[in-house]
């Protein structure tokens, strides 16, 4: 019997809030969500998209930006120069922006209770890797952690047409795992991300929570 809720239609609903319940056999792979879920890298995506806007004097706070988590960084960049009446800026911003986060990736840190689920599931269960963030980028952000040797499937917004909050992206990733979407869950930390996984038909855990719990970050 299939143990999973219908969320296709549902209210957005995590699934599961322990990081440490097991997982049920009808888990056959598993994907996750890079920035803000496998790494703590927001706080260094902020400063960096903080000093690629002020070149164009374009303010961008906090709400904004935890809002828009998940969405790739080009139509980010792009959405936020028009919105600002300077539309040819958006590649510019773009580039900038990672230029910034990559002179600091040395400062990103792993997310404890996440990576602990990656490393008992190695051998166990397939994963993926399904970020809105470019390849090149992701890519430094694994290896920056010592993780990349963890996932077979790294699916990025290079890889897609459609962002989040669009299914491809997790859609994709369960494809290259060779699993059904219903038979994966997705671990994520933006609205943006969990609205994909409904659409994609995949149950999805909210990691936010596990950012507080004594211990077991870092």
């Amino acid at each position: 019997m299939k143990i999973f809720p219908d969320i296709s239609s549902a209210p957005l609903q995590p699934w599961q809030s322990d990081p440490y319940a097991p997982l049920p056999d009808d888990v056959r792979g598993l994907i996750f969500d890079c920035d803000g879920t496998i790494v703590d890298t927001m706080p260094v995506h902020f400063h960096a998209w903080q000093q690629a806007l002020g070149t164009y004097d374009i303010p961008f706070d906090a709400e904004d930006f935890y809002k828009l988590a998940g969405m790739p960084t080009l139509k980010i960049a792009c959405m936020l120069a028009a919105r600002h009446h300077k539309p040819d800026a958006g590649v510019d911003i773009c580039h900038q922006k990672e230029v910034a986060y990559i002179s600091r990736i040395s400062e990103i840190q792993i997310i404890g209770p996440v990576v602990d689920i990656v490393r008992k599931n190695v051998g166990k269960r397939p994963m993926a890797v399904a970020s809105g963030g470019m390849r090149r980028v992701v890519e430094l952000q694994l290896k920056a952690a010592g993780l990349e040797h963890y996932f077979p499937v790294v699916v990025c917004a290079d890889d897609v047409e459609h962002g989040k909050p669009a299914p491809d992206t997790f859609l994709l990733a369960a494809n290259q795992l060779g699993v059904a979407p219903e038979q994966c869950v997705v671990y994520e930390d933006g609205i943006l991300g969990f609205q994909a996984a409904a659409t994609a038909g995949m149950p999805y855990i909210d990691v936010r929570p596990w950012y507080f719990t004594p211990g077991r970050r870092g």
